[in-house]
């Protein structure tokens, strides 16, 4: 049987995949404080102590696909399948890039970061009253410091290598890492950044795809 491990978006938990189903077993990653001044390469040398399964594959959202990716460097896995993600710096929006190297999130009031309104609601694609509660209570529970590295992470984070098992996934109306900046092996027509809520089983159906492929 397989193991997925799942890698939790930035501002996210395992929440964010409770309505995907996966066709073997699943483990969730769990984050740890980071370092002073460590870089995504450092932070995923550390956590892919957690991979102890054998040719595990690697499901990251958003900020957990550049770590999942940063961790299949480090382990023997089948596949790394992206959701929402960027599998290279040349896939960050340069404005992040930008925005990282002034260091503005360090202004952000944890009050912010912690608290949904109507423009992060918009901008994750939460759309009914059950996502937009459930995407509260995710941000409800985000640690403000992990928050601001991971933040300044992503606006630094120079990877340029894409192993050859990578599948990424991503949707035409993600707003935060926007569609004509990357390029998907597969393509969710009008999924938000949020589509691991929303679109869960178009994305399960994916996976479950790609798991019997590989095992022919």
């Amino acid at each position: 049987m397989r193991t997925y491990y799942l890698f939790s978006g930035l501002g996210a938990d395992h929440r964010a995949f409770q309505g995907m189903e996966f066709p073997g077993e699943t483990r969730h990653i769990s984050w740890v404080p980071p370092l002073p001044n460590e870089s995504i390469a450092g932070y995923a040398e550390r956590i892919a102590a957690q991979i102890t399964s054998p040719s595990p594959i690697l499901v990251g959202l958003s900020f957990g696909g550049m770590m999942a990716l940063e961790v299949g460097k480090h382990v023997q896995a089948e596949q790394v399948i992206l959701i929402s993600s960027a599998k290279s710096k040349a896939e960050i929006p340069r404005y992040y890039r930008w925005l990282g190297g002034l260091s503005l999130q360090r202004l952000i009031p944890a009050s912010q970061i912690t608290k949904a309104n109507r423009w992060l609601y918009w901008l994750f694609g939460a759309e009914t009253p059950e996502e937009k509660s459930l995407l509260a209570d995710i941000l409800a529970d985000t640690d403000p410091t992990f928050f601001r590295w991971a933040v300044n992470s992503i606006a630094t984070w120079n990877n340029t290598a894409v192993p050859a098992n990578t599948i990424h996934i991503h949707g035409i109306a993600d707003r935060i890492l926007p569609y004509r900046f990357v390029k998907a092996d597969y393509v969710i027509p009008g999924g938000s950044h949020f589509m691991a809520v929303n679109r869960a089983k178009e994305i399960s159906d994916i996976i479950a795809g790609l798991g019997q492929t590989a095992g022919r």
